[in-house]
């Protein structure tokens, strides 16, 4: 793999991030309702399941899922469910966000992981990438492992940056003295979102089988 193919990749990997989709919103959702802890523990799932398939790229396994309509299908309404609960319960809140960055709620940090994972794990989209378009970066005349491996950390470190990024935005919106006051229709707010994001990977297109 040369510097320019790596830097396409870099270009290609960071417009994506940058555009507002199911990790952005998942990621801004919790950090504004649970504090900056929340927001990264959401980025860290979401970079987990972007971990997840990059090695199942390079065990050829993802061409394989893609290809069983049915085995995706299972994933990505088990994920749309998860989601859709997830988002209930936010909406159905009795009580509102907590400028407190120490007041995480007992495991919402696990919530938090799960739901990121979850949200990557069962996008259509994410699946099409790294069965699509992740080979048009590869050299079949040299190691695979090794530029998968080197396209994991490039995606890895471009996705933190910017869920980190909005993560602290949203935190200090969370911080501010509107958000204070409005605190209960915030929570609820990141209910929709849920909601909005299950809807959005529901409404995605699966490849005919």
């Amino acid at each position: 793999m040369n510097i320019g193919t790596l830097a396409t990749f870099v270009v290609l990997e960071l417009t994506l991030c940058l555009i507002p989709g199911p990790a952005v919103l998942l990621t801004v959702s919790y950090a504004l309702r649970r504090g900056i802890r929340a927001g990264l523990a959401a980025a860290g799932g979401i970079l987990a399941g972007n971990t997840l398939y990059f090695v199942l790229s390079a065990l050829g396994i993802v061409a394989l899922l893609l290809a069983s309509y049915r085995v995706f299908t299972l994933i990505k309404w088990a994920g749309v469910v998860y989601l859709a609960f997830i988002g209930v319960r936010a909406l159905l809140a009795r009580r509102g966000i907590s400028p407190d960055a120490t007041a995480l709620r007992p495991g919402e940090d696990r919530r938090a992981l799960a739901s990121g994972f979850v949200t990557q794990v069962s996008n259509p989209k994410a699946i099409v990438f790294f069965a699509a378009i992740l080979p048009q970066f590869i050299d079949p005349h040299r190691s695979l492992v090794l530029q998968i491996a080197i396209l994991t950390v490039a995606s890895f470190v471009v996705e933190l940056c910017v869920l980190t990024a909005y993560s602290l935005a949203a935190d200090r919106l969370r911080r501010s003295s509107a958000a204070e006051r409005a605190s209960l229709w915030i929570e609820r707010a990141g209910g929709l979102v849920l909601l909005a994001i299950a809807a959005r990977i529901a409404r995605e297109p699966l490849v005919a089988p």
